[in-house]
Formats: C-alpha cells, sequence, structure tokens
C-alpha cells in the first residue's frame, strides 16, 4: 500500500487468499490487492533494457529463464501486445495529454494539458493495475469447474493458490547487491574509481593492489554500485565470500543524496563552462548546488529550467509522505468567563527570541 490509497484497494479487502498468504509471507500483510508472482520464463523484444548485461545477471541469480523474441515479430509474445493495447485503451487515452499512437490520433495542442511527470504517471499507473485491471474480467481466463464465466486476475490466482499453494521468495540484502549493476575496477591504495569518484574502506587495506583471483578479468575485483545513490558500493570478497562495502570519500563533503544522473549532468554544466578538467570536489559541489537551486524553487530572475534539469530533479528528489493535520479539539462550552488569551494577557511577557530558520544542508554539513 501508499500513502492516499483507499483502503478498498488492500490485498485483505479483495478476494485473493490473504490469510493464507500472509501465514506463509509476512510481508504481505499490508500489501495492495495484487497478486506476487515469481516469473520461471520472460519472453522478451531487443530492447536495450532486456539486452543489458545486468538484466542478464539478475534473471540468471533469480534462476530465471529467458526466451528472446524474433526480430519485428510481435506475435512471437501477443499477450504482452495485447496487453499494451488495453492499457492504451482502458487507461492511456484518459490521461491529460495523451498523444496517441501517431500525429493523427493526437489532439490539438496535446503539449500544453500535459500535468504529469513519469514518476507521478508511474504511480497512476501502478493504482490503476489494482484498482481496474485485477478486478476486470478477461475472457482468457476460464475455470474448469465454471467454463462459462470469465474471472478477473485476482480471481484466477485465488484458484491457483488454493491448487497449488504459494511459495514465499524472500531477498536478502545480498540478494539487493547481487542485483545491481556490476563492472569490475582495480583496488588501489587510495580506494577504487569509478565514475571519477573515489570510494574507499578500511575493509579494503588486506586486498589494495591485490589479485582477485579472477582471472579472465585481468586480477579485477567485481564492484555493484546504484545508480541512484552515489554514497556507496559494494565489492565482491573473492578471497573469503560476501560484500565489501566502501564509502564515497566526498560524502561528508556533499551529503545532499542524488544519483549517477545529477553526477553526470554536473559534470556537463561544468564543461559547457570550460572547466573540462573538474576535480571530484568541484562536480560533487556542483550536484548539490543543482539540487539545492531545485529545492528552494526559482527566484524569478532565473530562466526556467529545462526539460532534462527537472528530468534529473524528479528523478532524485525523494519522495515524502503527506502527514495528516490533527484536529483542533472541542472544549465545548464553559461557565468561566476568563478565557485562556485574556488569563495569559494578564501576565508579564517575557522577552521573544526569534530562532533561525533550519536549513537541512546546512546541517547536513556540520561535523557533530
Amino acid at each position: 500500500m501508499r500513502p492516499g490509497w483507499s483502503d478498498a484497494l488492500r490485498m485483505s479487502r479483495s478476494v485473493l487468499p490473504h490469510r493464507s498468504l500472509t501465514s506463509v509471507d509476512q510481508r504481505l500483510a499490508e500489501a495492495a490487492a495484487r497478486p506476487v508472482i515469481a516469473p520461471e520464463t520472460i519472453v522478451f523484444d531487443h530492447g536495450k533494457v532486456f539486452l543489458s548485461q545486468n538484466f542478464r545477471s539478475a534473471a540468471r541469480a533469480l534462476g530465471i529463464s529467458l526466451q528472446p523474441a524474433h526480430p519485428d515479430t510481435p506475435t512471437d509474445k501477443p499477450v504482452v501486445e495485447r496487453t499494451l493495447g488495453s492499457v492504451a485503451t482502458l487507461f492511456a487515452q484518459h490521461v491529460a495529454g495523451y498523444v496517441g499512437s501517431s500525429v493523427e490520433r493526437r489532439g490539438r495542442r496535446a503539449e500544453e494539458s500535459a500535468a504529469w511527470s513519469m514518476i507521478e504517471l508511474q504511480g497512476l499507473l501502478d493504482e490503476w493495475v489494482i484498482t481496474v485491471w485485477q478486478n476486470r474480467p478477461h475472457e482468457g481466463l476460464r475455470d474448469p469447474i465454471t467454463p462459462d464465466k470469465a474471472l478477473s486476475p485476482n480471481e484466477k490466482y485465488a484458484a491457483l493458490v488454493a491448487a497449488t499453494g504459494h511459495v514465499a521468495v524472500p531477498l536478502s540484502a545480498d540478494d539487493f547487491v547481487e542485483l545491481l549493476p556490476a563492472t569490475w575496477r582495480v583496488i588501489n591504495s587510495y580506494g577504487i574509481r569509478i565514475a571519477r569518484r573515489t570510494y574507499d574502506a578500511k575493509a579494503l587495506n588486506p586486498y589494495r593492489r591485490q589479485h582477485s583471483g579472477v582471472d579472465h578479468k585481468n586480477g579485477r575485483w567485481e564492484l555493484h554500485y546504484d545508480p541512484y545513490d552515489v554514497s556507496r558500493v559494494w565489492i565482491r570478497n573473492h578471497h573469503h565470500g560476501g560484500w565489501i562495502t566502501a564509502t564515497w570519500t566526498h560524502l561528508r563533503t556533499t551529503p545532499t543524496p542524488f544519483g549517477e544522473l545529477a553526477w553526470q549532468h554536473a559534470r556537463e554544466i561544468l564543461a559547457r563552462r570550460g572547466n573540462n578538467h573538474a576535480t571530484e570536489t568541484e562536480i560533487a559541489q556542483a550536484a548539490a548546488d543543482l539540487l539545492n537551486r531545485a529545492e528552494q524553487g526559482p527566484t524569478g530572475n532565473e530562466p526556467k529550467s529545462n526539460a532534462r534539469v527537472r528530468k534529473i530533479v524528479g528523478r532524485t528528489k525523494a519522495t515524502t509522505r503527506a502527514q495528516p493535520r490533527p484536529l483542533t479539539p472541542d472544549t465545548g462550552d464553559t461557565d468561566d468567563d476568563t478565557t485562556p488569551e485574556a488569563a495569559a494577557a494578564e501576565q508579564p511577557m517575557a522577552k521573544v527570541i526569534p530562532l533561525g530558520v533550519f536549513d537541512p544542508f546546512e546541517e547536513a554539513r556540520k561535523r557533530w
């Protein structure tokens, strides 16, 4: 469940076997009404995201078979193509700024009515899937006992769980690191360099300038990183197993969290200013300043940010939950004519010392 979603979308309020699933996997206690399925085979086209080494490594780690479709052959994955068409007609065409599948299906000045970012659209789509798609009868979903009745995905899943059961597949912290993108680096005396950033840790001391034992990688060490968080990386310990966590050496200088996209954009900004050989500190400060300006908003004298800057800030800024405001308690009527305001006015006032405005960015830079 996500903040703002109706309680009617909870798995406990749906036809899904919530009690039996929760008894096996406690993570589903507060889940939304959408089944959790571990795929055995993924049929994919030749998009870059599916051809990436990270996708193939993740599938191999989870024991998922990959089946590539033939080029320009949508019939190899008809279910996917039909589902995309249904999403376009049942959901996408109702979204403000929808441009259709071609120019002749686009409305007049559709770009002026666009109101949602990609992250917001993803949230709307997730809510629509749970609200509409999972509860909508599909002609292809039938039950042998009642073949004349079309079932919804949730109803079909409930029937299959009753027949075959459910096996939980929990992912540990090591599994999370295993699924991240990987590269290979040398552990030097100063640490490890990646994308002009330096990472180091005391646990790397025994392995500096040492051979990893992986001959086909020339003795380099396997390194996993999170594209949305440049604060740390994980190095596989090829000698003793496990992972070694190394933090960014400039993390205390720029504690503002950001990802690889903001880092690369900061390098481009410095390059346009003529600083083609910016240091690691200068790039980190430029990325932090970019996010700081975005947090404060435009001053009125600056031009509006372009689409790329808005995209970077939108991906980087953490989503905060809206806290409900407490209701004012009802004190009711009282026979006392003296109000709290009048009683407070009769007492002498102390000297008021105004507090400074809290700046989270400056607070994070302090050394405690």
